[in-house]
């Protein structure tokens, strides 16, 4: 993390010939925490009609400073260069739909937060119905993406990809959803999150029932940033607990894909444990309202009497 630090300059008379002497305290000023995202990815990353760049990670990681007294930058990154981006502490994180399946060993990991899975969108005059019906379409996939290296050599699907006619990269997917729509390719694997939000805006297209795989999303800080890594899974679990993670997850149409609670072992209360908590309280507010419906008839009474 970039921090700022403060330099006090300090004249001192001393005696003689002494003459003066500089003082720097470790005053800390503020610090910044920088995270690596990629801007065309709604929900999670993306910029809005005002030219901000916002989503609900962007908004999560806000949340976090805000509970430390960080300043968040907010920076855009090329998804291909992301390791670059990380490992020479340009960024101090990745934030933005990571997937971390398959990735355990090369960064060191959050408390996963988010549950995804990677689904085919086509057009739905196309005909296709199901994974079968792939076999020889061309189909777009974002570089150094999840969904790449699902349908890669050595992937859990590469044996779906063989039959491809072409596997073609995209650098981000509102490139790839132009070439859909202009029937350049047949389809496009990509997060359902992502999907989702992309079919909110575009008509004409849907989601195959068969996924191809079930993942989930944390945030990757470089390997043995542990100390960070702590302190931010204390600032999520924080949000959890006030309510804020829900909050944000709602607003971006996400709260049956989270699963920050279960990770935490934050579980709701039990049914019978809120009926039982709501006949409580029910039962309090009544004998209050009694009470002083009481005092009041006493206070009227005596009134009258004098």
């Amino acid at each position: 993390m970039t921090k700022r630090w403060l330099c006090t300059v300090m004249s001192a008379v001393m005696i003689a010939s002494l003459g003066a002497g500089m003082v720097c305290s470790a005053q800390e000023e503020d610090t910044t925490f920088i995270v690596g995202f990629d801007a065309e990815y709604p929900p999670y990353g993306y910029m809005d009609d005002n030219g901000e760049y916002t989503g609900f990670d962007l908004e999560l990681a806000q949340a976090v400073c805000d509970l430390y007294g960080w300043e968040l930058e907010k920076r855009p990154i090329d998804w291909d260069s992301k390791d670059m981006e990380l490992n020479s502490g340009a960024i101090d994180c990745i934030w933005n739909g990571f997937t971390m399946n398959g990735r355990e060993e090369e960064y060191t990991w959050s408390v996963p937060y988010v549950d995804n899975s990677q689904v085919i969108v086509v057009s739905e005059a196309s005909g296709i119905t199901d994974l079968a019906g792939l076999s020889g379409k061309i189909v777009g996939v974002q570089a150094a993406s999840a969904a790449l290296e699902l349908l890669s050599e050595g992937g859990d699907q590469a044996d779906l990809a063989a039959t491809f006619g072409t596997l073609q990269q995209f650098p981000e997917y509102n490139s790839a959803f132009v070439e859909l729509q202009a029937g350049s390719i047949d389809a496009i694997a990509m997060d359902v999150g992502v999907a989702n939000y992309q079919l909110k805006e575009k008509e004409g297209y849907t989601i195959l029932d068969e996924t191809l795989n079930s993942e989930q999303y944390a945030i990757g800080f470089k390997l043995d940033n542990e100390e960070l890594r702590d302190q931010v899974n204390e600032g999520l679990a924080t949000l959890l607990e006030d309510g804020t993670f829900d909050e944000l997850a709602e607003k971006y149409e996400l709260t049956d894909m989270v699963c920050l609670a279960e990770e935490l072992g934050a579980e709701p209360a039990a049914e019978g444990e809120t009926e039982a908590a709501e006949t409580e309280a029910a039962e309090e507010t009544e004998a209050a309202e009694t009470e002083a419906a009481e005092e009041t008839e006493a206070a009227e009474t005596e009134a009258a009497a004098e």
